[in-house]
């Protein structure tokens, strides 16, 4: 399964959920933004690799929408509704993460 996981300037919420979800068994993950200014901007590449797109807000999957609408049709969007609270793998981001994508997933948590 890939997965890519999408904020807007990806440097906490979309980096600390590719992070932990490389670790889950059968799970390849991405992570970009939305923003003009994110470290690693979101492109047409990104959402031909991806099977799922995991977006931290609304706000993202709309942006996602009026850029890539035609590029977005082959790929399941999920909306976490994570607000941009956290620092990078903060403890408390990682077991929100986990929490609302973990049951998007049809794989289980390793152990």
């Amino acid at each position: 399964m890939r997965i890519l996981f999408v904020c807007g300037r990806a440097r906490a919420r979309s980096p600390t959920a590719e992070q932990i979800f490389s670790r889950w068994p059968g799970v390849e993950t991405a992570s970009a933004g939305v923003s003009d200014d994110a470290d690693e901007p979101i492109e047409t590449d990104h959402l031909a690799w991806a099977e799922i797109v995991v977006v931290m807000e609304r706000a993202h999957r709309r942006k996602l929408m009026r850029r890539f609408g035609p590029a977005l049709r082959h790929v399941r969007i999920v909306c976490l509704d994570v607000r941009d609270d956290y620092a990078f793998m903060e403890p408390a981001l990682v077991s929100l993460l986990e929490a609302r994508a973990g049951r998007f997933l049809t794989i289980r948590k390793p152990v």
